[in-house]
């Protein structure tokens, strides 16, 4: 794999909690998924590739540049497209001069090529009629595609995505997918989220995070693959102790040890997750 990111022996801590220690991690082109609890580590993972946050030691390597030099890092800005958890938008500007001003920012100085930019990346995402809109009047699901144009200025090399699709529809989550997928080619994508069927739908590998540590690095049929012969559809609501839920034909779907009356069922993305979360293991203590 030919890697645009280059993550060695990186460690980060919150006074005396570990959040990862020693991590090594290697992205190439494509749409890269990251799964993990909440509290695992991915926010604070994506945070420090986005160069939004200093790691206590180790080394990264983004794009060919070096973060912890100053003017290696401004360039290295211009290069990422970063969307956190929570964009914070301005709720007086308009669509347009909210992206303008991220433009600004990554120092796109000059006024034509930035109105460019602008209605470019607004029209990405289907927001180009609403341009002139202030942030405050704009659904949450606008204001979530709002944030993803944002990450799009400059046509960055590296995008890094946390929870992109919370608050889209069904509708607006297929058009985030073809737009992802697209950009996925010639670059790198890395998209961190707890929706496995997104997973599932555009990744090319797949990054399971628990506790500050790679668990699974590999394909989304890989993962699945990981749960076979662990899933069992039953008639009978399992011990409480099983990880099961109810389908819509009144069955239970259940993760672990096989029911005494359970039938074998196809894995999924999720059911591979769950696997290496220990899930499955706890099905059958």
């Amino acid at each position: 794999m030919n890697a645009n990111v280059e993550v060695r022996e990186l460690c980060k801590r919150y006074g005396s909690k570990k959040v990862f220690e020693g991590l090594d991690l290697e992205l190439g082109e494509g749409v890269i998924g990251l799964l993990g609890p909440n509290g695992a580590g991915k926010t604070t993972l994506l945070r420090c590739l986005a160069t939004a946050l200093t790691p206590d030691s180790g080394r990264t390597e983004i794009l060919g540049l070096d973060p912890t030099h100053w003017s290696q890092r401004t360039e290295l800005r211009k290069l990422i497209g970063y969307l956190p958890q929570n964009p914070g938008l301005y709720p007086h500007f308009t669509a347009a001069a909210m992206v303008d001003y991220i433009a600004r920012l990554k120092e796109v100085t000059d006024r034509r090529i930035r109105k460019g930019e602008v209605q470019r990346v607004l029209a990405e995402v289907d927001l180009a009629e609403a341009a002139g809109t202030r942030v405050r009047k704009l659904s949450g699901g606008m204001r979530q595609r709002l944030g993803i144009a944002q990450t799009l200025i400059g046509d960055p090399k590296f995008l890094i995505l946390d929870e992109p699709t919370v608050g889209l529809d069904p509708e607006q989550r297929m058009r985030f997918r073809t737009l992802t997928s697209r950009l996925g080619q010639g670059r790198t994508v890395l998209l961190s989220t707890h929706q496995t069927e997104d997973i599932a739908a555009l990744c090319d590998r797949v990054i399971v995070f628990s506790e500050g540590k790679v668990v699974f690095d590999g394909t989304a049929p890989e993962l699945a693959d990981a749960a076979s012969g662990r899933v069992w559809a039953s008639g009978t609501q399992p011990a409480a102790a099983q990880v099961f839920w109810r389908t819509a034909d009144g069955r239970y779907r259940v993760v672990g040890e096989r029911p005494p009356d359970g039938t074998p069922v196809a894995p999924t993305v999720e059911d591979g997750y769950l696997q290496f979360l220990g899930a499955g293991a706890r099905a059958g203590a």
